[in-house]
């Protein structure tokens, strides 16, 4: 990495206990999983699972395919905080260690819930198959992922402003799904997590804009980088047993897509706004290159709406083995 990254790191990084209190919640105040399941201490434990199961008979098996699969990507968090603290400029060992190192300790351990709260949920509707469910977890966080970015700081927070908007989006959509379908605890746990989501957006975001401040012409190149590669899903490798990696999310995607949660349209609309909220049509005194790599920037989303329109999704059926057609496992 050139030693102007590393230089912005470090100036930014006195910042970061600010930034944790404007984005993050403290573990005293924010919600836990148990807040939405029922208690197995008391009486009626039993006559709550048996209604989460009613209302699990009613949602789609696309639907289910896709509940998992974003369990599953939530629960692979593990390879997503080491590869983070191996990011350069952020710190984690001894007296070296510092705020972004904290930042993301904190992240994660936001994160965490989300995992926790829909797999006990998959557990307790009866409609999942959770030892392969836990396969392809434990599959996952071994195969690891490769998004791009290497060690660069300035493309891991262009991917994580990405990636957390677009878990947003499919969060909140799974969510208003299970609510039209009856379902409201579901529906409420799932638009919960969006909103946690949504947080760590605005704060992977703001990174970005402020780093922008101090070295424009690097966030750029960076940024049309990373959309020259296309951000990929952290599950990219979800596979199930006896797969090869990726081929389990190939499928999911076309789920997801044919549901609505995720689409092409959604990937070319985050792409617009964060461009927007970073005012990068605005940007002056940029360098030749970087000039190029904002005019690639700003003409991507209309070729990639061209694109999106001659590939339809396709109609497919697929199966899995985390959930039966039927329900019955």
């Amino acid at each position: 990495m050139d030693n102007m990254r590393l230089e912005v790191m470090q100036e930014v990084e006195p910042r970061l206990q600010g930034f944790m209190d404007e984005f993050l919640v403290p573990a005293e105040t924010i919600w836990q999983p148990s807040d939405f399941l029922p208690d197995s201490r008391q009486e009626g434990f039993l006559d709550e699972v048996r209604e989460i199961q009613g209302a699990a008979k009613e949602l789609s098996y696309d639907f289910w395919v896709t509940l998992v699969a974003d369990t599953i990507t939530e629960e692979a968090l593990p390879t997503y905080e080491s590869w983070l603290m191996d990011v350069e400029g952020i710190n984690q060992h001894g007296e070296g260690a510092n705020g972004w190192s904290r930042w993301v300790r904190a992240w994660t351990a936001e994160e965490n819930r989300h995992g926790d709260l829909l797999n006990t949920y998959l557990y307790l509707s009866g409609r999942v198959n959770m030892r392969q469910v836990e396969m392809s977890t434990q599959y996952l966080i071994a195969d690891g992922f490769d998004i791009g970015t290497d060690r660069d700081p300035y493309k891991n927070f262009i991917y994580t402003t990405f990636q957390e908007l677009a878990t947003y989006i499919s969060h909140k959509r799974v969510g208003t799904m299970a609510r039209k379908a009856g379902n409201k605890l579901l529906g409420k746990m799932c638009t919960t997590i969006a909103g946690d989501e949504m947080r760590h957006h605005l704060a992977y975001r703001e990174f970005v804009r402020v780093i922008m401040d101090y070295d424009p012409n690097g966030m750029l190149l960076a940024f049309a980088e990373m959309m020259k590669k296309k951000i990929v899903m952290p599950a990219h490798f979800l596979r199930e047993a006896g797969e090869e990696a990726g081929a389990a999310f190939e499928r999911f995607s076309i789920c997801a897509q044919r549901l609505g949660v995720y689409t092409a349209d959604d990937y070319v609309d985050i792409l617009r706004k964060v461009s927007a909220h970073w005012n990068i049509d605005a940007l002056r005194g940029l360098s030749e290159e970087a000039e190029k790599a904002r005019d690639y920037l700003l003409k991507l989303p209309a070729r990639l709406e061209r694109v999106a329109q001659r590939m339809p999704v396709p109609a497919d059926s697929f199966k899995f083995g985390w959930v039966q057609a039927n329900g019955q496992l």
